[in-house]
């Protein structure tokens, strides 16, 4: 992890999402004078689950991996966050720690902004505290949604949504699947590493899916889509 100062060729100097548009320049401002540019490493945490929560965080570019951290190694991936997105929303609306663990699948620029700040902002800021709550509703659904495949599909039917889900990321990083270890595949759809493993060679043998080392090609999306909905 590194801090970028304003000196340092990599600074952003301004904020231009479409979200902080909607501040007003007092606003903005107090965004700003609150805000730190990082580049975190591919492979660096951006947060840990359990800990303190002082800020949230704007992903500006590059691409994270959010997950739970269960007992030993076990885990479950939650989502990819990318640029745009907000990490640590829940901190602002809840309690003051991070409920998940999100680490940098390439290396990623990101504003830190206290989280005291943003809550000031949407209590003055009417549009862009709809669009906030837009954003934390849009993943608590998200949320039941993968709740209800973990907890309701088949092996089958969970590693199949898994491969459309990530297979939906591939127009804007192409080397989605490159990123990611079979046990990251295996931990999006909560079953072990050696059963997704199974489960990826037959769908190859079944011509649904075509694997070239870490890439997952597919082939037949409409086959995973009804193995999805099937379960």
């Amino acid at each position: 992890m590194k801090t970028i100062l304003e000196t340092d060729k990599e600074y952003i100097c301004d904020i231009h999402a479409p979200c902080f548009q909607m501040l007003s320049s007092r606003e903005l401002e107090l965004v700003r004078a609150s805000k730190t540019q990082v580049l975190f490493r591919k492979g660096d945490s951006l947060t840990k689950q359990g800990t303190f929560a002082s800020y949230i965080l704007f992903v500006i570019n590059g691409i994270c991996k959010q997950y739970i951290e269960g007992y030993g190694s076990r885990s479950f991936n939650m989502r990819i966050v990318q640029p745009g997105e907000f990490v640590g929303l829940s901190a602002v609306f809840t309690k003051n720690i991070f409920n998940y663990s999100t680490v940098a699948l390439t290396d990623c620029y990101a504003f830190l902004i206290e989280k005291d700040v943003i809550a000031k902002v949407i209590q003055k800021n009417g549009l862009f505290g709809l669009n906030i709550i837009k954003r934390y509703c849009e993943q608590n659904s998200n949320l039941f949604s993968t709740l209800q495949t973990v907890l309701y599909k088949q092996m089958n039917g969970r590693i199949s949504e898994t491969l459309l889900y990530l297979n939906s990321i591939r127009e804007s990083h192409p080397d989605i699947f490159l990123l990611l270890s079979r046990k990251d595949i295996a931990d999006f759809a909560a079953i072990s590493t050696e059963s997704a493993v199974k489960l990826l060679k037959s769908f190859e043998k079944d011509g649904l899916i075509e694997l070239q080392d870490k890439d997952v090609i597919i082939r037949d999306k409409n086959a995973l889509e009804d193995i999805s909905k099937r379960g």
